[in-house]
C-alpha cells in the first residue's frame, strides 16, 4: 500500500461529531500523530479503535517529528494526524508535517470535519460572504499594534481566537482601535453542554468579558469595516515623524496624528514607539 499522511478533523467539543470516515481512517492508520495522547486516547476509545501506535506531535516536537513522519510515509505507512480539537494545521500543529511529507514526495489527504472557525462564523449573525481568519493576534508590542491597526481597515468579517485570561484585554484593544460600535459575536464552549454565544457591539463586549468567568477558548467574530478605509501603519508612521520633526513631544504628536487621520491616540502612540524600534 502506498504510504500517506491523513489530516483528520476531530470534534471541537461533542464527540458525536466524529464522522464515520474519520473513524475508518483512524482505525486503518499504522500510526496516529497527536498533540496529547490522553485526549486522543479517549477519542480512539470512543471510536472503538484500539492498539494503535501514538506519536506526540505538539508545538514543541513538531519540527523534529515531521522528518520522522515523512520517513514513515515514504516507507509505505499510513499516518493519521489529529490535534486536540478541530482541523490540524489551523492554529495547531500540522503545517510542518505536511511540508515535510510533500518535500519527500509523499501523499497527503484530509478527512474534513468540525471547525471552530466556521461554526462560530455561521452562528455569529455577521456577514459570511467574505471573511478572514486571524487566529491569535500578537500578545504585545509593535506586532500587536500593527495588527490591530490593520484590522481596523479590514472590510471582511474577521474570526479570531483568544485564550480566556487574555479575553478582556483583547476586547478592550479592539474596542479602542475599531470603535465601540463595531459588532461582534463571542462564542465559547462550542458544541458542548454549556455552549454560549454572545452578540452585541465591542463596547458592551468589554463589560461582558469583565462580568463573565473566563473558561474555555474563545472565538471572536468581528464585523468588517463598512466605512472609508483606515490609514495604513506606514502612513501613520510618516505622519508621526513629520509631527515629531516639528518639535512636538511623542504624546502630542500622537494626539495630532490621531485627530488628523481619525484613529485612536493609543494606536498612534504605540506605532510611534514601534517606529523607534525599527
Amino acid at each position: 500500500m502506498v504510504g500517506r499522511l491523513v489530516l483528520i478533523a476531530t470534534p471541537i467539543g461533542n464527540l458525536e461529531d466524529l464522522s464515520s470516515r474519520a473513524v475508518y481512517a483512524l482505525a486503518n492508520a499504522d500510526v496516529v500523530a497527536c498533540e496529547d495522547t490522553r485526549r486522543t486516547g479517549k477519542l480512539l476509545a470512543h471510536a472503538g479503535v484500539m492498539g494503535t501506535q501514538l506519536k506526540v506531535v505538539n508545538e514543541r516536537t513538531e519540527a523534529a517529528q515531521a522528518t520522522e513522519i515523512a520517513a514513515l510515509v515514504s516507507a509505505g505507512k499510513a499516518v493519521a494526524l489529529v490535534t486536540d480539537a478541530g482541523t490540524p494545521a489551523i492554529s495547531d500543529p500540522g503545517a510542518k508535517v505536511v511540508e515535510a511529507v510533500l518535500a519527500a514526495n509523499g501523499h497527503v489527504e484530509t478527512v474534513p470535519g468540525p471547525s471552530a472557525v466556521l461554526a462560530a462564523l455561521v452562528v455569529s449573525g455577521l456577514g459570511t460572504g467574505r471573511f478572514c481568519f486571524e487566529g491569535f493576534i500578537p500578545r504585545k508590542g509593535r506586532n500587536r499594534s500593527e495588527r490591530l491597526a490593520a484590522l481596523s481597515r479590514e472590510p471582511r468579517t474577521m474570526v479570531l481566537f483568544e485564550a480566556p485570561h487574555r479575553l478582556v484585554r483583547t476586547l478592550e484593544d479592539l474596542a479602542e482601535v475599531l470603535g465601540e460600535d463595531r459588532r461582534i459575536a463571542i462564542v465559547r464552549e462550542q458544541t458542548k453542554l454549556h455552549e454560549e454565544i454572545w452578540r452585541g457591539n465591542l463596547g458592551d463586549a468589554v463589560q461582558f468579558g469583565c462580568n463573565t468567568e473566563p473558561r474555555g477558548e474563545y472565538v471572536l467574530v468581528v464585523a468588517g469595516c463598512d466605512g472609508p478605509s483606515s490609514p495604513s501603519a506606514s502612513r501613520i508612521k510618516v505622519a508621526l515623524r513629520e509631527q515629531l520633526a516639528s518639535g512636538l513631544s511623542r504624546r502630542d504628536a500622537a494626539a495630532a496624528v490621531a485627530a488628523d487621520l481619525s484613529i485612536s491616540r493609543r494606536v498612534a502612540y504605540q506605532l510611534s514607539l514601534a517606529d523607534d524600534e525599527e
